[in-house]
C-alpha cells in the first residue's frame, strides 16, 4: 500500500499540565495507554521495564501504516541505567526473548547497545486505560530504575539540570500516570515537509531534495560564513517531520519521524537530542 507523503511538519510544544485526550496530541512521562503489563517491553540488558518517554497522537497525514493505526508509544533505557555501556547477560536476553509481546512492538538498539522501543497503537488502544509496568524478572541485579518509584516526571524534576528543570515550572506529583501534554502546531514554513533527511555533505541514499537549516555565504564553509535560513529560525526543537538538527551527522530517515530532546520524557543522550523514524522503525540518537 502507497501513502502520501506529507505536506506539513508540526511542532510539538511540552506544557505544563496534565494532558488531556480531547483535546491534545499525547503527553510526554507517565504510562502508556491500551497495552496489558505482559506486551510492556522489558529492557534485555537489565531485565528492568524500558521506561515510557512519550505516547503522540498522529496527525491524519503521518498515519503511515493505515488509517487504523493513531499513534505511537516510545520506550527507553532509563537514564539511571545508561552509564556508557551495555553489559551482556545471556540469561537476561534469553528470557525477555521468550515473553509475549505487543504485535505491533519494534525493537531498536543504539551504538552502545542500549535498548530502545516502539509501539504503534490503534484508536481503540490510545483512548484505552493506562498500562501498568510489569515486574522486573527475577535475574534483574541493576539498581531499580527512579521513574519505576516515583514516575517519569518526578524523577526527571529530581535530577534535570536547572535549565530543563524549568520546563516543568509544576512540580510534578510522585506518581507513575503524572505526565505533560503534548500541543501540535503545524509549521508554517519548512520545505523539507514530506523529505527524507539526508546529510547533504555525504552520499547517502537516493536524494530526496532535503535543504539543511543553514548555509554558508557565497558557499565557503567557514565559521563566520555559518548563516540559518530564515524559514527555520521559529522551529521548535521537539517536531515532527521536516527539518532535522540533530546534534551530530543527519541520520537518513523517512519524512516520517520525531526529532526530540532529552526533557521530552527523560532520558540520557549526554546533552544531544535523538529522532525516531517511526515509518521505518529507526532510532538514533546523538550527545551534544
Amino acid at each position: 500500500m502507497v501513502f502520501a507523503l506529507p505536506s506539513r511538519a508540526y511542532d510539538l510544544q511540552m506544557q505544563d499540565r496534565p494532558n488531556d485526550r480531547a483535546r491534545d496530541h499525547g503527553w510526554v512521562f507517565g504510562l502508556p495507554p491500551g497495552i496489558s503489563s505482559e506486551e510492556w517491553p522489558i529492557d534485555p540488558v537489565t531485565g528492568y521495564p524500558l521506561m515510557h518517554g512519550f505516547t503522540l497522537l498522529l496527525p491524519e497525514d503521518y498515519r503511515v501504516h493505515g488509517e487504523d493505526i493513531v499513534a505511537v508509544s516510545f520506550f527507553a533505557t532509563a537514564p539511571d541505567h545508561n552509564d556508557g555501556g551495555a553489559p551482556d547477560d545471556p540469561e537476561i536476553r534469553e528470557v525477555v526473548a521468550a515473553r509475549a509481546s505487543h504485535p505491533r512492538l519494534s525493537r531498536m538498539t543504539d551504538i552502545l547497545d542500549y535498548e530502545y522501543a516502539a509501539i504503534l497503537l490503534t484508536k481503540a488502544e490510545y483512548d484505552g486505560a493506562f498500562a501498568t509496568p510489569p515486574a522486573p524478572l527475577a535475574l534483574a541485579t541493576a539498581e531499580r530504575p527512579r521513574w519505576l518509584d516515583v514516575g517519569g516526571a518526578s524523577a526527571f524534576h529530581e535530577s534535570a539540570a536547572p535549565y530543563a528543570r524549568k520546563l516543568l515550572p509544576s512540580r510534578p506529583r510522585t506518581d507513575l500516570s503524572e505526565n505533560r501534554a503534548i500541543v501540535l502546531t503545524a509549521r508554517t514554513s519548512d520545505p523539507n515537509a514530506g523529505k527524507g533527511p539526508r546529510d547533504t555533505h555525504v552520499k547517502q541514499g537516493p536524494p530526496t531534495g532535503y535543504q539543511p537549516y543553514y548555509y554558508y555565504v557565497d558557499g565557503v564553509v567557514s565559521r563566520a560564513n555559518f548563516r540559518l535560513h530564515d524559514w527555520g529560525k521559529d522551529h521548535a526543537q521537539n517536531h515532527l517531520g521536516g527539518t532535522m538538527r540533530p546534534c551530530q551527522a543527519v541520520p537518513e530517515m523517512s519524512p516520517f519521524y520525531i526529532e526530540f530532546e532529552e526533557y521530552f520524557g527523560g532520558y540520557n543522550f549526554g546533552g544531544g537530542n535523538a529522532q525516531l523514524d517511526f515509518g521505518e522503525m529507526k532510532f538514533d540518537w546523538a550527545c551534544g
